[in-house]
């Protein structure tokens, strides 16, 4: 059945990854432990409204239930609602006629003088004073409503939301002609997360702490769910941890700084006070690990339903493996920790270049994940003279089914990967991976040898490259485009 999805307008290229990563978890594509990974076309049908642009928060999309509209609406961070749709038109005299054509078989349920209904006036590109609110709903008499009102709780919600005709630049999408909707609410985000789950608030932080919003789109993607085991290889102080556990998920990271993941800031400030602080299950376990030299035994496979992580590259924090300098350039030899400072001791690191932590990364996941897993992970975009770098890293145990785009600068942008394990890991698949790893560390040479990001992300603008002022007027201005 079609239904009417509406977005909040921000953060738009993750809405669609998110939106079909939980109608995947929420049973939209059948029962995958039978399903042909490899075959399997894993698509929704979506489509605009009338003269809509594609960034328009207003979209229909096909579901097989009404149930799976539910459970997708009511877990998801950028979905205001979805609605079965009784009516749409260019004017009210267009929707009246729209709604009463509506089969009644569906209508009258939702009428019966036993409930109660509530219905909300909203607009999208304009504001709507409460007169013109109350004049909207009085203007809906042609609608048989039989039950009570009921503002608090009521069981029926049924929402009247219409757009402006932008045709002029203000920020938002164009629509060429205004379009009314009516339709009964069958579930919405619940946005109370976000400030309840705000850095600010949180216990125990560190200059790399992942956003919450963006945190609980990363568990949404990763399809974090009671019964998984979700690991962050590069955990710091838990913030994507946090967001799995919130969705029920066992949850187990590692950190090369052993600082990070045994002391924090005293007993009252770590990463488990943030977890005791929302309440939320602790993790089966926080190591001080290496993902160059990962601790893992030998033959064990396939632990993880997904990784979560955002990886080291060198813009807030560089990357950073086991052994000094000297160590790695062999002229000094391995040594033994005294058994009287094991306690207290921190071991040498050296530099951790961004193509070696990929190709780590995505050796770990084809080892550890399950079949089906998703691993979900940051990646960094450079721009140079307009243009954008799409060339993100493979594996063949993987299957990139959604990049979602971050803005942060106009040379720089972050871009949000996530693969499902499609193929079991073997050795030649392994000796594969290298290869194409070697070809990939080729093609970023330019800009990724030595992780030098940082201060390529960070530079001065060319001065030939013009008036700054000109290259700003030249981008799009939608409202979110760039959140």
């Amino acid at each position: 059945m079609w239904y009417l999805c509406v977005f909040y307008h921000r953060l738009l290229d993750y809405r669609k990854p998110e939106f079909e990563s939980l109608a995947d978890l929420f049973g939209a594509f059948g029962d995958k432990r039978s399903s042909d990974f490899n075959t399997q076309d894993k698509v929704l049908q979506w489509r605009l409204p009338k003269h809509h642009h594609p960034d328009s928060p207003f979209h229909f999309v096909h579901l097989p239930s009404e149930d799976v509209a539910r459970n997708i609406a009511n877990r998801s961070i950028l979905v205001k609602g979805i609605y079965e749709l009784w009516g749409e038109g260019n004017d009210f005299e267009e929707l009246e006629e729209a709604v009463k054509s509506y089969p009644d078989e569906r209508k009258l349920p939702y009428l019966e003088s036993e409930s109660t209904f509530k219905v909300t006036v909203d607009s999208f590109g304009k504001v709507l004073s409460l007169q013109e609110q109350n004049e909207r709903i009085q203007g809906l008499s042609y609608i048989p409503f039989k039950g009570r009102v009921n503002l608090k709780n009521p069981d029926h919600n049924f929402w009247l939301m219409e757009t402006d005709e932008n045709e002029t630049n203000n920020g938002l999408p164009p629509v060429v002609k205004r379009r009314i909707f009516f339709g009964r609410e069958i579930g919405g985000a619940d946005r109370k997360l976000i400030p309840l789950y705000q850095l600010k608030t949180r216990n125990y932080l560190g200059p790399t702490a992942m956003d919450a919003e963006m945190a609980f789109l990363m568990a949404n993607q990763a399809q974090a769910a009671p019964g998984k085991l979700v690991y962050d290889p590069f955990v710091g102080t838990g913030s994507i941890l946090v967001s799995a556990a919130h969705f029920g998920a066992m949850t187990m990271g590692a950190d090369i700084d052993i600082r990070v993941v045994r002391d924090g800031r005293g007993p009252d400030c770590n990463v488990w006070s943030n977890f005791k602080q929302y309440g939320l299950p602790m993790p089966i376990g926080l190591l001080r690990a290496d993902n160059n030299l990962p601790p893992w035994r030998p033959g064990l496979k396939e632990v993880f339903d997904a990784i979560i992580c955002d990886p080291p590259y060198g813009v807030r924090a560089g990357g950073r493996k086991s052994g000094g300098r000297k160590l790695l350039k062999g002229i000094v030899g391995p040594y033994t920790v005294p058994d009287d400072k094991r306690a207290d001791h921190i071991p040498s690191t050296a530099a951790y270049t961004l193509v070696e932590c990929v190709h780590d990364l995505l050796d770990l996941a084809a080892r550890m994940l399950v079949m089906g897993g998703r691993l979900v992970f940051f990646y960094p975009v450079l721009r140079e003279d307009g243009s954008v770098e799409t060339h993100f890293p493979e594996h063949l145990c993987f299957k990139l089914v959604a990049t979602s785009e971050q803005m942060l600068s106009s040379r720089y942008s972050r871009v949000l990967l996530t693969m499902v394990k499609t193929s079991l890991y073997t050795e030649e698949l392994a000796l594969a991976a290298r290869i194409k790893h070697l070809e990939f560390r080729e093609n970023h040479l330019k800009w990724l040898e030595n992780g030098n990001l940082h201060s390529l992300v960070f530079s001065p603008a060319d001065a030939e490259s013009g008036d700054s002022k000109v290259s700003k007027e030249s981008k799009p201005k939608y409202r979110g485009k760039y959140v």
